[in-house]
């Protein structure tokens, strides 16, 4: 038997055919919550269930790219840091913010979402991509994990 190897082909895509909300958004350099609140909210308007994206951002905090790591059900969706970082490091980002949304417009964080945020910040540590923020998006209104501390 012939043993072979796998090897992984990675190839970003460009977001205008996939999500026309941003299609003519400018360059996003986040100094606040409020800066990805303002260039991605549209992302999480409207949804029925949860979604989670990772931003990656460059060394000056210009958000160079962004993943949808998962889209879950109505209260929850399945985040792991590995996912969470995977593109991150192909990306070559400095560091990261993550956000997701809350169905039911309630912006309190939820045990889960401290959790999994404790978790990617540990990992985060580990691969040497800090972890900026956790936004939290309920309707119009968001929390932000670092704002209140708790990153």
């Amino acid at each position: 038997m012939k043993y072979s190897f796998r090897t992984i082909k990675w190839k970003f895509q460009d977001t205008n055919e996939l999500l026309p909300e941003i299609a003519d958004l400018k360059a996003v350099y986040v100094r606040s919550p409020e800066d990805v609140v303002k260039g991605y909210q549209s992302l999480f308007i409207g949804r029925v269930c949860e979604r989670f994206i990772v931003f990656w951002l460059s060394a000056s905090n210009k958000v160079i790219g962004f993943e949808i790591i998962s889209e879950g059900i109505l209260n929850s969706s399945l985040v792991h840091p590995r996912e969470v970082f995977r593109g991150s490091i192909v990306a070559t980002a400095a560091s990261i913010i993550c956000a997701h949304n809350h169905p039911s417009e309630n912006p309190e964080p939820s045990s889960e979402d401290l959790a999994i945020t404790k978790q990617i910040v540990e990992a985060g540590k580990i691969v040497g991509i800090p972890v900026h923020d956790h936004i939290i998006f309920a309707g119009k209104s968001y929390t932000s994990l670092a704002e209140r501390g708790l990153i």
